[in-house]
């Protein structure tokens, strides 16, 4: 959602269904480190709008079975998304 905030913020949070704290951890680590390459960077396409975000990843247990090429593949896409989208 667009923010009014000086920066884009993200939040992960990992569903209950990742069985375990490690799986857990892991899911969110991997989603906050894809944020941060993706949705945060100065390639991304938010950065090149100047529309701040608010954006929450929620880790579904294939976060942990998919490759980090395409979790940033994914995140790409919907940082490109929502780069045309217009509040």
């Amino acid at each position: 959602m667009p923010s009014e905030a000086a920066l884009t913020r993200v939040g992960v949070t990992v569903s209950r269904a990742v069985k375990g704290s490690v799986d857990r951890n892991r899911a969110r680590r991997r989603l906050r480190e894809v944020a941060r390459a993706g949705l945060l960077g100065p390639d991304s396409p938010l950065h090149q709008v100047g529309i701040r975000y608010d954006v929450v990843l929620i880790a579904r247990p294939a976060a942990l079975e998919v490759s980090f090429a395409d979790l940033k593949a994914e995140a790409a896409l919907a940082a490109f998304r929502l780069a045309k989208f217009k509040p």
